[in-house]
């Protein structure tokens, strides 16, 4: 197949399906060039559904993945265990094939975050911002690069900054961390300290969630543990009872 091919296959996806689309079809352009060459087996190639939510979320762990220069194998096990935990080993291996051309192009993620700005609710892009952060630090550590990339997902995905700060320092840690998770500054009073602690327990209840599947559902109990040691943490800094 000639290289404009490739263009011609995403430009299609992407008038049909939206960004995801495209991304999808230029992929699968790129495949049918490979089999040509004995790369791919033509029954390799992924099965794909408007607006797949795989697919979207491949090209926000390549974002995350791309961002340190550093591919390591704990970030690409970490993507693969969670396909395979929440979808089946078949997707996950049909969706791990398209994660390696995903990997080697630059797709429009502003884009991208729009689409599935408009198909999840708040709840469930914030779990998504908390899923990324856990494959960031899968290498141990968070790295600044990763830290910011994720923020810009955020932004894009029509989170605020508190919401992304609040996340980060569930995994960033510092002195003022258990203020961030909750939202508040460090001289904040008593009163405010207990309305922001009950706030943020109601907003990230995991039951907001279990309709996503088991690793969202684990990353939103984590997550509800996180806050509840924020305000321990306080209460034990403060001496309160």
């Amino acid at each position: 197949m000639a290289s404009w091919e490739k263009w011609l296959w995403g430009g299609l996806g992407w008038a049909m399906l939206g960004p995801i689309g495209g991304i999808v079809g230029f992929a699968l352009g790129a495949m049918r060039d490979q089999t040509q060459n004995g790369a791919y087996n033509r029954t390799t190639f992924p099965r794909t559904r408007p607006g797949d939510f795989g697919v979207s979320l491949l090209v926000l762990f390549a974002a995350v993945i791309r961002a340190d220069e550093d591919f390591s194998e704990s970030e690409l096990n970490f993507v693969k265990d969670f396909f395979i935990r929440n979808f089946g080993e078949a997707y996950a291996r049909e969706r791990m094939i398209l994660f390696k051309d995903i990997l080697k192009q630059d797709y429009p993620l502003r884009d991208v975050c729009r689409q599935i700005r408009r198909h999840m609710d708040h709840p469930s892009r914030l779990e998504l911002i908390h899923l990324l952060f856990g494959l960031a630090q899968a290498d141990s550590r968070v790295h600044k690069a990763e830290s910011h990339i994720i923020g810009e997902i955020g932004g894009y995905l029509g989170l605020s900054h508190a919401d992304y700060q609040s996340i980060k320092a569930m995994f960033v840690k510092d002195t003022t961390s258990a203020y961030r998770i909750l939202e508040i500054e460090p001289g904040a009073s008593e009163e405010t300290v207990k309305k922001a602690y009950r706030r943020m327990a109601n907003r990230y209840h995991p039951d907001k969630v279990n309709h996503l599947g088991e690793d969202f559902l684990k990353v939103a109990e984590d997550k509800f543990k996180a806050i509840n040691e924020a305000y321990q943490d306080i209460r034990r800094e403060r001496g309160w009872a």
